[in-house]
């Protein structure tokens, strides 16, 4: 990457690898984190909060702002996540941190530092839509200041929160379908992609024994995220960076193979609910014959990803200090 920074705000339900896309915005020269919103997912949304904080804190991040945002989805009860333990960090005891939260909400901090910036902002949520939902129906006027949304979300083919719907999604539908009609610049990074981008376990042994807290932190959120895939040895201490990538995509978008698609957000009851439908078909079928003329929207869905340049880059990232 060339140039100036770019300008990034994370929206985020910290989360073990929401953690690991945190030190890496922190970290990486080229990217330069505005803020950062927390929305429930994981954890409940204060539990977001602290550990937000608490993962600035040990990677020696500048006084970046943080705020509170939305306790449960627009529709939707609260659910959150139990894969990441109890606290949605991994349950490693981190220390209680000593920074505070902004005075304002996050829909109040994201038009706030949208508006505010010199140059257009990138969107990075990687967690449910609802604040960036809130945020687009409340205040309308920032798309004219954001550059793109990269977000982590959707699947086009196989789900984890059901068989076809990916959590972020599937835990506010709703929000995700206004996201898709921002009319900004949007990129879908996946499940697809999302699930093949992983640390190898000698690599992820050799964070954890940093004596630098921020790289150390990094080695022992990696495993907490075990994969075990293939049957190399030290396969069973591989770590995935999960939503890390989407940042990664940010930072190094030639590492991610993308194609403009029409994707919509399934809303009805059933199944099916939270599925993002992908449209991978090279032209109409007999349903545009029928239908309303209603638009899809056409977003850049990451179909293949560069996995050991995108490894390469967030480790030569995390162990900057």
């Amino acid at each position: 990457m060339t140039g100036q920074p770019v300008p990034v705000i994370i929206d985020c339900d910290t989360g073990v690898d929401d953690a690991l896309a945190l030190l890496f915005a922190v970290r990486h020269p080229g990217l330069d984190l505005r803020a950062v919103t927390c929305v429930a997912g994981n954890t409940d949304v204060d539990g977001v909060v602290r550990n937000t904080l608490t993962v600035l804190e040990r990677a020696g991040a500048p006084a970046v702002p943080v705020a509170r945002g939305a306790e449960r989805p627009l529709i939707e009860p609260a659910r959150h996540a139990p894969v990441h333990g109890v606290d949605g960090m991994g349950d490693l005891g981190l220390p209680a941190p000593a920074r505070g939260p902004a005075d304002v909400d996050a829909v109040t901090l994201l038009r706030r530092e949208i508006l505010a910036c010199p140059r257009p902002v990138t969107l990075v949520p990687t967690a449910p839509l609802t604040n960036i939902a809130l945020l687009l129906r409340t205040h309308p006027e920032v798309t004219r200041n954001i550059e793109r949304i990269v977000f982590m979300g959707g699947a086009v083919t196989t789900g984890n929160a059901t068989p076809v719907a990916e959590f972020n999604v599937w835990h506010d539908p709703e929000a995700a379908a206004v996201l898709l009609t921002a009319g900004v610049p949007i990129t879908m990074y996946g499940l697809d992609v999302f699930r093949r981008v992983v640390v190898p376990g000698a690599e992820v042994r050799r964070l954890r024994a940093s004596d630098e807290p921020g790289t150390r932190l990094a080695g022992d959120l990696l495993a907490c995220r075990p994969t075990r895939q293939g049957r190399e040895p030290g396969a069973e201490d591989a770590g995935g960076l999960g939503d890390a990538g989407a940042v990664c995509a940010v930072a190094d978008p030639a590492g991610l193979t993308t194609r403009l698609l029409p994707v919509e957000v399934c809303l009805a009851p059933g199944p099916a609910r939270g599925q993002t439908v992908v449209d991978l078909r090279t032209g109409p079928g007999e349903s545009e014959f029928h239908d309303d003329g209603s638009e899809r929207a056409v977003v850049d869905v990451a179909l293949d990803v560069d996995v050991d340049r995108y490894v390469r880059l967030y480790l030569e990232t995390v162990e900057r200090h």
